[in-house]
């Protein structure tokens, strides 16, 4: 049998080209895995269904990579979809809540188009934090009504992060090739970090949000979860592009690629000016600042240019920008699905959980009933509209953009995972970078402007192809 484990993206194209495996191999295979890992063995429990017709869209794909050639990188590759991207097809879109289990959508997400459109292979939905952790307090990471609990590969005691829990335990533990992630403040970059696989959370806008079920206008965005810089590359590249659906998607003409691999640069640290942000670095052990100091010493080491003082704030956690934004989002998603839709508000899906306490509410939904009752879902309060100006002050004119501008700074450089990027809708990157002493994976990021993708995939790339500090899980075959 062809081993898929920690293989890219071109590993599998040269694979398939030379008649070694075939699409529909590939789907047997991960299948095997899921079911070997994820169904029993470890149970880590990252995936919530999947789609019954992948060998079918396999078998067309290899079909036609014999009679009329690829259509690119992805062409036949196995993708998974976190459960809050919509698939017009058997599959249902549930963002992990049993309120919504039934609900098959009746168009896919712009996202989803697209890749169906470079010929990957959608495999299936991964489980996930429920409502993508907006839905009350103390719910923990990974854990959904429908889904149940995700477990980290690494060690199933410990944290898998959230909300694209399942996305990156299914990249990390190889039951996939690449996988499709969203955040709104942290929820790619914190498993990917948890979980020692690449995540991208991209300048919001340069992926449509059409067809995902949201958090927020300001700060919703897909993003790329993957072994490696070159595969989270090249799936970025297949997604990204305008929507004329998604208006944030509109500044993008001129700044989105449909190939970021070309930025990929093994040396891109020479020269580069990169701050070193340590205004987190009160939230690590000693045992994990061994590995972000080593993680500096390799930037300084191949001749990058370290800039100290530039640190960023913690800002997240006070504005009230997602609870007020939350219910104008999900009620315009919830309308999109049409009258055969199972609920049609947030109201609908309040009342559904509190008639089903016991498979519903093992965490309760404070978040859930705050936004219907203490919001009026128009974005007309006074507190919205002041918090969400001193959040783009605070985060990208006073923040981000102040201290790479007067720094002169390519990108900036954080241990673990920030707020901030979030917040101000700008791209981050966040890449192993070695592990604790207790054999958890820890990652860096890579921070930078609006539309900074180019420049900080050359630095993280570099970094990874001089640290190669991915290493997959060792109880997983």
């Amino acid at each position: 049998m062809f081993n898929v484990e920690e293989v890219s993206i071109n590993d599998l194209q040269a694979a398939m080209n030379k008649g070694e495996v075939t699409s529909r191999d590939l789907v047997h295979i991960y299948m095997e895995r899921i079911s070997k890992y994820d169904k029993s063995g470890l149970k880590l429990n990252s995936i919530l269904e999947i789609n019954p017709d992948a060998l079918f869209i396999a078998d067309a794909m290899d079909n036609e990579r014999v009679t009329t050639g690829i259509r690119g990188a992805l062409h036949g590759i196995p993708v998974l979809l976190k459960d809050n991207i919509n698939t017009k097809d058997k599959m249902h879109t549930s963002a992990g809540s049993i309120a919504l289990s039934d609900s098959c959508a009746p168009y896919d997400a712009f996202l989803v188009s697209k890749l169906r459109a470079a010929g990957a292979v959608i495999l299936g939905k991964t489980n996930m934090t429920e409502f993508a952790n907006f839905m009350t307090e103390g719910m923990s990471n990974g854990y959904s009504s429908r889904g149940g609990q995700v477990l980290n590969p690494y060690d199933i005691t410990k944290d898998p992060s959230g909300s694209s829990s399942g996305s990156a335990v299914a990249v990390s533990a190889n039951l996939c090739t690449v996988a499709l992630g969203t955040e709104t403040c942290g929820s790619i970059m914190s498993p990917a970090y948890m979980n020692g696989i690449v995540g991208i959370k991209p300048t919001v806008g340069l992926i449509s949000r059409s067809g995902i079920i949201p958090i927020s206008n300001s700060q919703d965005t897909a993003g790329s979860m993957a072994r490696t810089v070159e595969d989270a590359a090249i799936i970025l590249g297949a997604v990204a592009g305008i929507d004329e659906m998604d208006p944030a998607t509109w500044a993008s003409k001129g700044r989105a690629y449909t190939d970021y691999t070309q930025f990929l640069d093994k040396n891109g640290l020479q020269g580069a000016r990169i701050g070193i942000n340590k205004g987190y670095i009160s939230d690590f052990s000693e045992d994990e600042l061994k590995v972000i100091d080593t993680a500096i010493s390799v930037l300084e080491k191949n001749k990058a240019v370290l800039i100290n003082g530039t640190d960023l704030p913690h800002i997240g956690g006070k504005s009230s920008v997602l609870l007020f934004e939350f219910k104008q989002c999900i009620n315009a998603y919830l309308s999109s699905l049409g009258s055969g839709a199972p609920m049609h508000s947030l109201k609908e899906i309040i009342d559904f959980n509190n008639q089903h306490p016991v498979e519903a509410l093992k965490y309760g939904q404070k978040t859930l009933m705050r936004a219907e009752f203490e919001t009026s879902g128009t974005l007309s309060e006074s507190a919205y509209i002041m918090d969400r100006i001193n959040d783009i002050r605070l985060s990208q004119t006073e923040g981000i953009d102040k201290v790479i501008d007067e720094s002169e700074l390519d990108v900036l450089f954080s241990p673990g995972v920030t707020d901030i990027a979030a917040v101000a809708g700008y791209p981050s990157i966040m890449v192993p970078a070695g592990f604790t002493s207790d054999g958890m994976p820890l990652g860096v990021t890579f921070i930078g402007k609006a539309y900074s993708e180019p420049t900080l995939l050359k630095i993280a790339y570099a970094f990874e192809q001089i640290t190669k500090a991915r290493v997959a899980p060792t109880n997983i075959g």
